[in-house]
């Protein structure tokens, strides 16, 4: 069985030399980049069984997009190709420390044009979780496509998990895009958001509060990255916050999608045997698969871009252990 079915988009990311405007930027890198498709290839590096379902373009960009996801071990017979539109396309932009913005050519590209009938159904249910995002909820058909997705997968009993990911420049308005992902929030029982999306969706800056409003919307875990501050988590009897990890940033761009792989990997361990609510009802083993995921996140603002800079199982390991040892050493 698979571990984890990610479903949506899947573009090239155009990394930059160096750090500022992209006016005065000359070389650019060419990497794999889409949320949904970097969390299946983190959740393979993390030695997990991945698949991923989505839609490029029958260009050069779609079969690189393609050989990169086979390199990496994850399951592409749910990925399709297009004649019909190109394969999307992101510039990056980062500061110098390491925080990034995206300059998107995503109009009427293959990842936004996704229907239903592109989904061979047979493969929803085939996972342990599915996981998707809020870009395939942009427009009608590809919005019908995720809900219809991720509806069967819930039904065939896969735990659902939903990263907001917001990208407002993607969008008609903010509005819009506030009002479809409060509308996909119900179908999911992991939700991933960051400080400021929790902000945008409850209108809160508290986090109890903000946690509670989301938990009102159906999930049954939330999750909220903060950076440099940790990860607050919240259940309906549990909640607290797991401290982030000290690293040099280089580049921000994945460090979510690296912990949400990195998160569900974990997940998928923990509820080998046992119900997905006995699987979070455990706040120490909670904590610690918010730690790895913690761990995998970090890792991954420490290089270029976002596949390129997910860690290996191995790399989680020993960053993990060199981590214990120091704090071993400074409490002696």
């Amino acid at each position: 069985m698979i571990d984890v079915i990610s479903f949506g988009d899947m573009v090239v990311d155009f990394l930059p030399e160096r750090a500022g405007r992209i006016r005065g930027i000359t070389n650019f890198a060419k990497a794999s980049g889409g949320a949904p498709a970097n969390v299946a290839v983190a959740v393979s590096r993390l030695g997990g069984r991945s698949s991923f379902i989505g839609k490029v373009g029958e260009d050069e960009f779609g079969y690189f997009l393609r050989h990169v996801l086979e390199k990496e071990g994850v399951d592409t017979s749910g990925l399709i190709h297009t004649h019909d539109h190109p394969t999307g396309v992101a510039f990056v932009q980062r500061t110098e420390s390491g925080e990034r913005s995206f300059l998107f050519y995503r109009e009427k590209t293959a990842d936004m044009s996704l229907s239903c009938s592109d989904i061979d159904e047979s493969l929803l249910g085939t996972s342990v979780i599915f996981h998707f995002g809020s870009n395939t909820l942009i427009h009608p058909d590809a919005r019908a496509a995720t809900i219809r997705a991720a509806t069967i997968a819930r039904e065939r009993g896969s735990i659902l998990s939903f990263d907001v990911n917001m990208r407002f420049p993607l969008w008609p308005s903010e509005q819009a895009c506030i009002e479809q992902i409060r509308l996909a929030i119900p179908y999911a029982h992991v939700l991933k958001v960051s400080f400021k999306e929790m902000e945008w969706l409850t209108h809160t800056t508290d986090l109890s509060k903000g946690t509670a409003c989301l938990l009102e919307m159906g999930p049954d875990l939330i999750l909220v990255t903060r950076g440099e501050k940790g990860t607050y988590y919240r259940t309906r009897e549990l909640s607290g916050n797991v401290p982030a990890y000290n690293v040099n940033v280089v580049d921000t761009t994945g460090a979510g999608d690296g912990f949400v792989g990195g998160f569900l990997r974990q997940l998928t361990d923990h509820v080998e045997g046992r119900s997905f609510e006995q699987a979070i009802g455990f706040e120490e083993e909670l904590r610690e698969m918010i730690r790895y995921a913690n761990a995998v996140g970090a890792l991954t603002t420490t290089r270029m871009g976002a596949v390129p800079a997910l860690p290996t199982k191995e790399e989680v390991f020993e960053f993990q252990y060199r981590n214990r040892t120091r704090k071993i050493k400074a409490d002696g």
